[in-house]
C-alpha cells in the first residue's frame, strides 16, 4: 500500500505544482488496524487491572524504572531538548520557510484566533493553571542547587528564568517537531496522519508493516500515558479547590475518582462532536476564561512588580539560558542530580511523552499554515502567553511570599488556591479556577482520544465515534488508577509520572528519525524542485542566448521534446516545457537559434 504522494507516483505538471493527491488518503477511509489498536488496546486495560489488583507493585516498578532512565540517558534529554529548538529555528529561517502545509495558495482552516486557542489548550492548559503559581514560587524558595540563595532578589530573577526555561521555547520546538512532520506529510504530500507515515522517506515501503506498527503503538503508549498525567494533575487541583471551598474537609481517592468520571464523560462527549465543534468552542471559552482571571490577579495583585518583572523575566531567561540547557548531573554534585530529576530532565522526558498527542493535534489544525507560520505560531505565540503568565502568577505569589503570607510552605496543588486567598472574591475565583481546570481537562482528553483513534485507523482525520470513545474511557482509567496508587495524597500521580518518561526514552529516538525523515523530505518538495528547476533551466539559457545573440535576447518558454523522457530527479517524471534564448524580435513559438537549454540533469 503506498500511502506517500512522492514524484514515483503522479506526473510531473501535479508534482511541481505542488498539489497533494487527494485520493492516496482520502479522509475517513482509514479502518481499523487491528494489530494496532488491539496489541495497545489489550496492554493498555492489562496496565490499568494492575494498577486496581497490585498499586504498590505498580508503584515500584515504574519507581525502578524511573532511577534507571535518569541515571542513564538524563544527559540524551537535555541535549535533544535543544537541538529540537535549534532545529526548528532553522527550519522557519531556511529557504523550507515559505513551503505550506497543503497545496499551493491554501487557505487556513482555521482562523488564526482559533488556531492559537486550541493549540495551546491542548499543549499545557492544566499545567499552566497547576504550575503557575508552583513553580516560580517553589523555585525561589529554594533555587536550583549551586545558584543563589532561596528568598533574595537574585532568586526572583532565577525563579522566573529557571521557570521559563521549562516552558517557553524548549517544549514547543519538541511539539514542533512531530507536528510539522505529520502536518506536512499529512496536507502536503496526502499521506495518512500516523507517526509512522512520517518515515517513509527512511524506510520507505517499510512503514506499511511491522516496524511501522511498532512506532505507532509507542506513539499511543506515550500519548495514553503522558495525557493521562495531565489529567490526574487537574483532578488533584479540583479536588483541592472542593477541600479549599470547605465543601468536603478531606479529598481522598473516592472524590479524584469521582471527578475523572465526570469529566471522562464531558470529553467523551465533545470529542465525539468532531474536532471543529467541540475543541473549538472549549478552547474559545477557556481562553476567555483565562484572560479573565490573569486581568483579575495583575489587577488586584502587585501590578506594578508584575509589570517590572516581564522585562526581568525575560532579560534573565535570555542571560541564563546557556547555562540552563547545559546543566546534567556533571555540573553538581547529587543535590544537582535530584533537583535536575525533579525538574528540568522530568519536564523534558514529560513533553516529549505528549508529543505524539500534541503534535499531532496541532499539525491537524494547521492545514493550510506555511511552515515558517507554523514554527514562529507554535514556538513564540504560547512562549509570549507562558511569560505574561508566570509573570502575573508566579509574581503575585512571589510578591506575598515576601509579605509574608506563608504560600511557599503549602502543597503545590494548593499553591493557586493560596494566593487567591490574600485577594477579594476567593471563593468566586476558586470556582473560576476549578472550572478552568475541568474546561483544560475536556479539552485536553478530547484532543488525546481523537489522536489515539486516528493512530488506531491508519491515520484517518476523523476516527469512529466508538474507537474515540474507548480510548477516552481508557485515559480516563489509566489516570484513576495512578490517583488510587498515591491514596488520593500529594503524591498520586509519582506513578504515572515515573511510566511517562520511562515511555518518552524510545519515543526521543523516534523523534531523531522524524526530523531527520522531514529534511528528506523538504528537499524534494515541489516549491524546492521548482526552484531548482528554474535556476537550472533559465541560467542554461542565459548563457546560450549570450553566446548566440550577445546581449539582445529574450526568454520563451516551449514545450520540452525530451519530456518524455522522464529525466526529472531519476524518478520518471520529467518537466514539459523548456525555456530557450530567441534574438530580440523572434516569433514566441520558437528560438531563432534553436538554443535550447538541454537540462537533462536531475534538478534534486
Amino acid at each position: 500500500m503506498n500511502t506517500g504522494r512522492d514524484p514515483n507516483t503522479m506526473s510531473s505538471r501535479d508534482f511541481l505544482a505542488g498539489h497533494p493527491d487527494e485520493e492516496v488518503n482520502p479522509e475517513g477511509r482509514g479502518g481499523l488496524d487491528k494489530v494496532v489498536f488491539g496489541v495497545t488496546g489489550v496492554v493498555a486495560v492489562a496496565f490499568v487491572v494492575w494498577g486496581f489488583v497490585d498499586t504498590k507493585g505498580l508503584e515500584k516498578v515504574s519507581g525502578d524504572a524511573l532511577s534507571w532512565v535518569m541515571v542513564n540517558t538524563g544527559w540524551a534529554f537535555v541535549l535533544l531538548s535543544s537541538l529540537f529548538v535549534v532545529f526548528a529555528i532553522w527550519l522557519a529561517m531556511s529557504r523550507y520557510g515559505r513551503i505550506p502545509l497543503g497545496a499551493d495558495g491554501e487557505k487556513p482552516e482555521f482562523r488564526t484566533i482559533s488556531w492559537v486557542a486550541m493549540m495551546f489548550s491542548a499543549g499545557m492548559g492544566i499545567g499552566l493553571m497547576f504550575y503557575g503559581v508552583a513553580e516560580p514560587l517553589s523555585h525561589f524558595v529554594a533555587p536550583p542547587p549551586g545558584t543563589v540563595e532561596g528568598g533574595s532578589n537574585a532568586a526572583v530573577q532565577t525563579a522566573m528564568a529557571t521557570t521559563l526555561f521549562h516552558w517557553t521555547l524548549h517544549p514547543w520546538a519538541i511539539y514542533a517537531v512531530v507536528g510539522l512532520a505529520i502536518a506536512y506529510g499529512t496536507f502536503r504530500r496526502g499521506r495518512t496522519q500516523l507517526i509512522s507515515s512520517a518515515f517513509r522517506p527512511l524506510l520507505g515501503d517499510r512503514v506499511d508493516g511491522p516496524v511501522g506498527r511498532v512506532i505507532d503503538i509507542l506513539a499511543i503508549f506515550a500519548t495514553l500515558f503522558g495525557s493521562a498525567a495531565s489529567l490526574g494533575l487537574g483532578a488533584l487541583q479540583i479536588g483541592r479547590g472542593i477541600q479549599v471551598n470547605g465543601w468536603l474537609g478531606e479529598v481522598g481517592s473516592v472524590l479524584l475518582v469521582t471527578i475523572i468520571a465526570v469529566l471522562t464523560v464531558c470529553f467523551v462527549a465533545s470529542a465525539v462532536s468532531g474536532v471543529a465543534k467541540g475543541i473549538q468552542w472549549l478552547s474559545n471559552i477557556n481562553m476567555v476564561l483565562a484572560i479573565s482571571l490573569a486581568l483579575f490577579v495583575f489587577l488586584v495583585g502587585p501590578t506594578v512588580f508584575i509589570l517590572d518583572l516581564i522585562p526581568t523575566a525575560l532579560g534573565s531567561y535570555v542571560a541564563e539560558l546557556p547555562e540552563m540547557a547545559s546543566r546534567t548531573d556533571a555540573s553538581g554534585n547529587e543535590a544537582m542530580a535530584d533537583w535536575l530529576g525533579g525538574w528540568t530532565v522530568f519536564y523534558w522526558a514529560w513533553w516529549i511523552s505528549w508529543t505524539p498527542f500534541v503534535g499531532m493535534f496541532i499539525a491537524r489544525i494547521s492545514r493550510g499554515r506555511t511552515i515558517r507560520e507554523f514554527v514562529v505560531g507554535v514556538l513564540l505565540v504560547p512562549s509570549v502567553v507562558s511569560l505574561i503568565w508566570f509573570c502575573v502568577f508566579g509574581g503575585a505569589a512571589i510578591e506575598a511570599q515576601r509579605a509574608g503570607e506563608g504560600i511557599g510552605g503549602l502543597e503545590v496543588d494548593a499553591m493557586l488556591f493560596g494566593l487567591l486567598d490574600t485577594f477579594p472574591l476567593s471563593t468566586i475565583t476558586a470556582v473560576l479556577v476549578m472550572v478552568l481546570v475541568g474546561i483544560f481537562f475536556v479539552s485536553g482528553a478530547d484532543a488525546a482520544s481523537i489522536v489515539m483513534g486516528a493512530l488506531s485507523e491508519r491515520g484517518t482525520i476523523e476516527p469512529s465515534r466508538r474507537t474515540v470513545i474507548f480510548w477516552g474511557v481508557l485515559t480516563g482509567a489509566v489516570a484513576a488508577v495512578m490517583l488510587i496508587i498515591g491514596g488520593g495524597g500529594a503524591q498520586a500521580l509519582t506513578g504515572l509520572q515515573n511510566l511517562t518518561i520511562v515511555a518518552a526514552l524510545p519515543f526521543a529516538v523516534v523523534m531523531v528519525g522524524l526530523a531527520w525523515a522531514l529534511i528528506k523530505d523538504l528537499r524534494h518538495d515541489p516549491m524546492v524542485m521548482r526552484e531548482q528547476l528554474g535556476s537550472q533551466k533559465v541560467d542554461a539559457a542565459v548563457v546560450t542566448g549570450v553566446s548566440h545573440h550577445g546581449g539582445d535576447f529574450v526568454l520563451v518558454v516551449e514545450p520540452d521534446s525530451d519530456a518524455a523522457t522522464g529525466r526529472l530527479a531519476g524518478n520518471g517524471a520529467a518537466p514539459d516545457y523548456e525555456p530557450t534564448a530567441s534574438s530580440t524580435g523572434a516569433s514566441s513559438t520558437g528560438a531563432s537559434s534553436g538554443a535550447s537549454t538541454g537540462a537533462e540533469g536531475s534538478s534534486r
